[in-house]
């Protein structure tokens, strides 16, 4: 870590570690969606808020960094799956045989 301060790689390191996070919530995201729909978002929104307490309490300020970063991605993740119902409804996604959506009525 010290290494990363001195150098001033400490950012360049956060910027790439949030690129990552970003990366993996969307598939999440998409699979949340087919599986389970839009009544998840509330695993998102209890994440998001279990990492801002942990980024509170974490001495670290790298760690602290990415944990404030996974969690606004999660809570960006809440908008993301009722946009994502949306998307499968346009047929940009495969809907699920097995789940009803709501807009088939």
């Amino acid at each position: 870590m010290e290494f990363l301060n001195g150098t001033n790689l400490l950012g360049l390191l956060i910027g790439l570690c949030t690129f990552f996070i970003i990366g993996v919530f969307h598939p999440i995201v998409i699979k949340c969606e087919y599986y389970f729909g839009t009544r998840c978002w509330w695993w998102f929104l209890l994440l998001g808020l279990a990492c801002i307490a942990l980024s509170v309490c974490v001495g670290n300020l790298f760690a602290s960094a990415l944990l404030g970063v996974t969690a606004f991605s999660s809570f960006w993740s809440i908008l993301e799956i009722f946009e994502q119902q949306k998307r499968v409804q346009k047929g940009w996604f495969p809907r699920n045989p097995r789940r009803r959506y709501p807009f088939d009525k």
